[in-house]
C-alpha cells in the first residue's frame, strides 16, 4: 500500500498541532544521558488535540511517523530530537522512517514498548533471591509485543542515567537511553531489530556526572581480548549427555572413585579450540583412567597470564577458544566419554579494569565502599561486597549458571581462605573486627553457605570443592549444622608436608618422618581431596619430578613412589597436566605440557612413557578397588601397619572397603632394597599378591619385588622384598 505523505506541501488537510518543546531541564538530562525515564519523553503519548510523537535520532536528516498508511514528517528540535502531534485520539500502531545522508530506514520505535522485565523478576532481584539472574539481566534476544529484538537490562543503582551503545550506534549511546525500573536499581530497554552477534556496552553517567562505557556484567558472550565489548547471544546447543546427567549423582562423591586431571585449556594443546579439544581431551583423559577433569578458570579474563584467576566476565566462557556453544560441546564430549567436568570458580576477587566491574556505576558497587575491605592486598584486585544482597545474588546465580547452563559437575572455589578472614594478608589497622570482635568475615561465611545450599538444591549430582588453606572448622560440614557446606576440601596440609618430606635427601628423611604421618591425625576432620595442582609446579617450585633429590633415575623413582603413596592415601586425588608423564620443567602457560618428551621411540621416551603408564595403572587399579575410595571419610577404612619406621623411610597401611576387603600399601622412600621386611596383615590363611609395584620395569623401574603370592606366617606377618624408592600395593588372592 502506498503511503500518503502529509509532510509534503501538496498534501491535503490542516497542519497538525505543534508539539510543545521539552522542558529545558528534561532536555538537558535526556541528551546528557542522565534521565531516569526517557520513555516519558520519547515515543508516543496522548495530548490535547491528538498524539505527541518524539524521537531521538542523532545525525538524522529527517524523521517521519508512519501510521495507518500515512507518513507524517516530524519537526526538528535540534540535538537529534524530532517531534510532532498527529490527529490520533489514541496511540496508533506506528513505525519511524529515518532519513540519513546515505539513505532511509524504516524502524520500530524502542520507546513505544512496555518494560520487558516482570515485577516478579524485580522483586527477586531486590530480595537477592533470583537464582536464574542471567534470565533477567543482560542482553536477552526475544520477541516482545510481537516484535523481534533484544532486551537490555543492567543493575546500576547509583547511576544518573544509562544508555545502550554498540557497533550499531558507532559506540555513541545518545540514541538509546534506558529507563530506571525503580528501587531495584535496574535499567531496561527493549531494542527492536537487534539480533544475536551484535556488540554492545552500557554507557553510564555516574551521580558525579562522569560518563563511561562498561561491558555488561551479565554478558554471556564477549569479544576476544584485547577487545572488550559484550555480544548478544543465545544458545541453540542440543545436548547429548542425558544419561550422564541422570546418573552422575547416583553415588555420593565421598564414597565414589574421584581421580582428577587438572587442565589449563588454552595451553593443553596450544592453539586448539574448544571443538578441537573435544576431539582429543576426552580420549586422553579416558585412556589415562581419570574420572574427572578440572578446568582452570574458563570465565572471561582479559589477561591470559592470569590463567583465568582475574575474571571480568563471570557469565561468559573465554572467547579465545570459541563460542559458548563450542564450550558446551566440549563438556558434552567429556560427559559422553564418561568424564566429569569440574571448573575453577573465582568469587574471591576481581580485577580493576575500568571497563568491567570495578566502580561499575561510578561508585563502589560490586566491591565494598570501605577501602580496608575493598582492596585485596595480595593481588591488586577488588574483593566482592558479600554483605550486599544483589552482589551475593550475582555470585550465587553465577554458580548455578555454570552448573545449569553448561552441565558443569563441580565447582572448585578458589582462595576461600582469603574470603573467610577479615585480616587475611592485612596488618593491624588495615581491617576492622566483625560485630563480635572476631576476625571472621561473617558476610562471606553466609555467602558461601547460601551458594553451596543453592547449588546442591538446584543441581543434583554437583560437588563443590573448597581451596581452603587454614584450619577453619566445618568446611565440608552441611550448612544446617553450621558448616560451610562444601562437598570436598583441598588438603593443603597434606600437600605441603608430603612435598617437604620428599624434597629431602633420603638420609635426612628420618628426621621428617612425622610430616608424612601427621595427615592421618586430621584425615577425617573434613572430606579431603589431595591436590598436586598447577600452583605446585610454577614460580620456582619446580615440577614434581624435579623436586625429588638424587640422579635422574632416583628422581623418577621418587616421583613414581610418591604417586603410588598419594593414590593409596585416604582422600581423592588431583594431578596437574604434565605431571602424569614426569616432565622436568615447570609449567608455562605459553607452551603447556612438554608432549615431545613422550616421543615416538619408546626407548628414547621410555622414562616419561613409563611414568605415564604407571598413572594409567594407578587409576585403573584405584577405580577397581573400592577399598581405596569407598571409605575415604570413615576412620574404620584405614589402619596403620607401620608408621614409626623413620630410620627405614618406610610407611605401610591398610585400606578397607565396606565389606572389609583390604589393600596393603607399602612405601619405601629410601634408595635401599628392604629384604625380608616383616609387616602384619589380617587373615592368616590368605596369600597376598602384588597388585601394583611402582618399581616395575614397565614404569622405568628396576623390577625389584616379592614376586609371587606370599602367605602370612603364623604370627600374621608377611615377609616382603620392598624395592627402593617405590610403593607397592598388595591384596589378598582371590
Amino acid at each position: 500500500m502506498a503511503l500518503r505523505d502529509t509532510s509534503r506541501p501538496e498534501a491535503a488537510g490542516p497542519p497538525p498541532p505543534v508539539a510543545v518543546p521539552l522542558d529545558p531541564a528534561d532536555r538537558d538530562r535526556l541528551l546528557g544521558g542522565a534521565h531516569h525515564d526517557p520513555h516519558s519523553l520519547l515515543g508516543a503519548h496522548p495530548v490535547p488535540g491528538g498524539t505527541l510523537f518524539r524521537a531521538l535520532r542523532p545525525n538524522a536528516r529527517a524523521v517521519s511517523v508512519v501510521a495507518d498508511g500515512v507518513r507524517t514528517g516530524l519537526e526538528s528540535e535540534g540535538g537529534g530530537l524530532f517531534s510532532g502531534v498527529l490527529a490520533h485520539p489514541e496511540v496508533p500502531s506506528y513505525t519511524l522512517l529515518v532519513e540519513y545522508d546515505d539513505g532511509e530506514q524504516e524502524v520500530q520505535d524502542p520507546y513505544r514498548f512496555l518494560p520487558a522485565l516482570g515485577e516478579l523478576d524485580l522483586h527477586l532481584i531486590r530480595e537477592g533471591r533470583h537464582e536464574e539472574l542471567w534470565r533477567a539481566l543482560g542482553a536477552e534476544p526475544m520477541t516482545h509485543q510481537g516484535v523481534a529484538g533484544t532486551r537490555f537490562t543492567v543493575w546500576a543503582p547509583n547511576a544518573q542515567g544509562v544508555r545502550v551503545a554498540g557497533d550499531f550506534t558507532y559506540w555513541d549511546g545518545t540514541q538509546y537511553p534506558m529507563r530506571s525500573l525503580g528501587a531495584s536499581g535496574v535499567w531496561e530497554l527493549f531494542l527492536p531489530g537487534i539480533a544475536e552477534g551484535t556488540r554492545y556496552k552500557f554507557e553510564i553517567t555516574s551521580r558525579h556526572g562522569h560518563r563511561f562505557l562498561k561491558a555488561d556484567p551479565m554478558a554471556r558472550r564477549t569479544e576476544v581480548p584485547p577487545d572488550t565489548a559484550s555480544i548478544v547471544t543465545s544458545s541453540r546447543y542440543a545436548w547429548g549427555d542425558a544419561e550422564w546427567m541422570a546418573h552422575r549423582g547416583d553415588t555420593p562423591v565421598h564414597e565414589a572413585p574421584f581421580s582428577v586431571y587438572e587442565v589449563h585449556l588454552p595451553s593443553w594443546r596450544p592453539g586448539a579450540t574448544y571443538r578441537q579439544l573435544a576431539e582429543e581431551l576426552p580420549r586422553y583423559v579416558k585412556e589415562m583412567g581419570f574420572t574427572h577433569v578440572e578446568l582452570m578458570p574458563v570465565a572471561g579474563h582479559p589477561f591470559s597470564g592470569s590463567w583465568g584467576y582475574q575474571v571480568t566476565s563471570y557469565y561468559a566462557p573465554t572467547p579465545r577458544l570459541g563460542s559458548p556453544d563450542d564450550f558446551r560441546h566440549l563438556v558434552d564430549a567429556l560427559h559422553r566419554a564418561g568424564i566429569g567436568v569440574i571448573m575453577d570458580w573465582v568469587p574471591a576477587h576481581f580485577p580493576k579494569d575500568d571497563w568491567a566491574l570495578a566502580r561499575f556505576d561510578g561508585d563502589p558497587l560490586y566491591e565494598p565502599g570501605d577501602w580496608r575491605r575493598a582492596e585485596h592486598p595480595d593481588w591488586g584486585t577488588y574483593e566482592f561486597d558479600y554483605g550486599r544482597t544483589e552482589v551475593r545474588n550475582f555470585l550465587v546465580a553465577n554458580a548455578v549458571y555454570w552448573c545449569q547452563e553448561f552441565h558443569i559437575d563441580g565447582l572448585r572455589v578458589d582462595a576461600v581462605a582469603s574470603m573467610l578472614y577479615l585480616d587475611y594478608s592485612r596488618d593491624s589497622g588495615q581491617w576492622e573486627p566483625n560485630v563480635f570482635g572476631g576476625r571472621e568475615d561473617l558476610d562471606a561465611v553466609a555467602f558461601l553457605q547460601e551458594m553451596n545450599a543453592t547449588v546442591y538444591r538446584r543441581c543434583p549430582g554437583v560437588v563443590t570443592i573448597a581451596e581452603e588453606s587454614t584450619a577453619w572448622g566445618g568446611v565440608t560440614r552441611p550448612t544446617d549444622g553450621g558448616g560451610l557446606g562444601f562437598g570436598l576440601k583441598w588438603n593443603m596440609g597434606w600437600m605441603h608436608d608430603s612435598l617437604e618430606y620428599v624434597k629431602k635427601e633420603p638420609v635426612h628423611r628420618k628426621y621428617h618422618h612425622n610430616e608424612m604421618t601427621f595427615s592421618m591425625v586430621y584425615a577425617y576432620s573434613e572430606n579431603y581431596l589431595l591436590p598436586i595442582s598447577h600452583d605446585e609446579v610454577v614460580h620456582g617450585k619446580q615440577a614434581l619430578v624435579s623436586k625429588m633429590p638424587g640422579d635422574w633415575w632416583q628422581r623418577r623413582a621418587g616421583h613414581r613412589a610418591y604417586l603410588g603413596y598419594m593414590w593409596a592415601h585416604p582422600g581423592k586425588q588431583l594431578l596437574f597436566m604434565g605431571q602424569e608423564f614426569a616432565q622436568g620443567a615447570e609449567w608455562s602457560e605459553s607452551h603447556g605440557p612438554e608432549w615431545w618428551l613422550l616421543g615416538d621411540d619408546y626407548h628414547s621416551a621410555g622414562d616419561h612413557r613409563g611414568v605415564q603408564q604407571l598413572v594409567r595403572d594407578l587409576n585403573g587399579c584405584y577405580r577397581a578397588t573400592p577399598a581405596l575410595w569407598q571409605r575415604d571419610t570413615d576412620p574404620g577404612g584405614f589402619r596403620w601397619v607401620l608408621c614409626d619406621a623413620a630410620d627405614d623411610n618406610v610407611f605401610a597401611f591398610l585400606r578397607f572397603d565396606h565389606e572389609g576387603s583390604p589393600l596393603l600399601a607399602v612405601s619405601n622412600f629410601s634408595p635401599v632394597v628392604r629384604h625380608d621386611y616383616r609387616l602384619w596383615v589380617p587373615g592368616e590363611e590368605t596369600a597376598w599378591q602384588e597388585v601394583l609395584n611402582t618399581d616395575d620395569v614397565r614404569y622405568g623401574g628396576g623390577g625389584v619385588g616379592t614376586g609371587g603370592p606370599v602367605k602370612p606366617e603364623s604370627d600374621g606377618t608377611l615377609r616382603l622384598t620392598v624395592p627402593p624408592l617405590a610403593t607397592v600395593w598388595m591384596a589378598p588372592e582371590r
